[in-house]
């Protein structure tokens, strides 16, 4: 009769375990370190997928206009004085670009589908770490 094989583990298996907690490790940290701030707070005007414009936030504070696909949007560089994005009006039907608010920190965003037009911030200064990453309602 065959004797089945022994279940014990292995130094393989502990090598195996050691590098998935290191990768987990490492991924962890890669994704809740941030983004890194560098250089001044920039918005990037992209229209149907391609980058039409970079406006440096810290140098320029004026309104622009957008016009694509039937709409127009008034966009608003440095509302209140500091530096960030708003939408003031748009002519969608939805209005969600306008309902955004204020965006000033990297990495958010202002987006109108209907016009098919997105605002999004990149660099400035790191982000603060007991600020809330989202406000809701």
């Amino acid at each position: 009769m065959r004797r089945s094989p022994e279940l014990r583990p292995t130094g393989w298996d502990g090598l195996v375990v050691l590098a998935v907690v290191v990768l987990a490790a490492a991924s962890a940290w890669m994704v809740w370190r941030g983004p890194a701030g560098e250089g001044n707070l920039t918005a990037v005007v992209s229209i149907d997928g391609a980058e039409v414009e970079r406006i440096d936030l810290e140098a320029d504070g004026e309104t622009r206009t957008y016009s694509h696909n039937g709409y127009t949007l008034t966009v608003n560089l440095r509302p209140d004085g500091e530096a960030g994005v708003r939408v003031e009006t748009s002519d969608c039907p939805t209005q969600d670009c306008v309902h955004t608010g204020t965006i000033t920190r990297a990495g958010q965003s202002i987006v109108c589908l209907p016009a098919r037009i997105i605002i999004q911030l990149e660099g400035g200064p790191a982000a603060d770490g007991d600020a809330p990453d989202v406000v809701i309602g």
